[in-house]
């Protein structure tokens, strides 16, 4: 049995799926559609997609897209470790601005379900990290936003032990205050 527990947002699941092991190794059901529904989560995955990051200390985000191509996320690391955050940006929220955050490793097998409405970023833990991912909604490139991943206003606590290694784009991202406001 998938173990699923709502975060301090409670819409930002954490998702540990059973491990059946014996001297092969492992099998586990990393996504069933039964489970999440029985959790609230009734969505139909459009896309999956895959990451390598190269260096510990390696930032994404913080990413969402906008109606109509809003997309929601399980996320899970195929190997090494992040520490995974999601920041609610529905604009009327009543948690508006406020973030979650969770390690996820390969070693434990971990997910994290990200709802639209919320924007998503990670930090790498270990060299070498690669994570597998479903989304919910197409990518539409036009309808991108984000976050600088070190706005005060939100105050994530990172687990910076090394310089973050950024793309250009996520350093230029506007702070929530800045933000333009998005429908999802």
């Amino acid at each position: 049995m998938t173990k699923i527990t709502p975060l301090a947002l409670a819409e930002v699941l954490h998702i540990t799926p059973r491990r059946h092991g014996d001297a092969r190794g492992w099998f586990a059901e990393t996504w069933s559609h039964k489970a999440l529904a029985a959790a609230g989560v009734d969505t139909q995955f459009v896309q999956d997609n895959q990451a390598f990051n190269a260096k510990k200390g390696t930032v994404r985000g913080l990413h969402f897209q906008k109606a109509p191509h809003a997309q929601g996320k399980l996320v899970r690391v195929l190997k090494g470790a992040i520490f995974d955050v999601a920041v609610d940006v529905r604009p009327g929220s009543a948690t508006y601005g406020r973030w979650v955050g969770a390690t996820l490793t390969a070693e434990t097998g971990e997910q994290l379900w990200v709802p639209r409405g919320f924007a998503h970023g990670y930090m790498t833990l270990t060299d070498d990290t690669e994570l597998f991912y479903k989304v919910d909604g197409d990518y539409a490139p036009g309808l991108e936003g984000g976050l600088i991943w070190n706005d005060p206003d939100i105050g994530i606590a990172w687990p910076l032990d090394v310089e973050p290694v950024l793309s250009d784009k996520d350093q230029v991202l506007p702070r929530l205050k800045d933000m333009p406001k998005a429908e999802f």
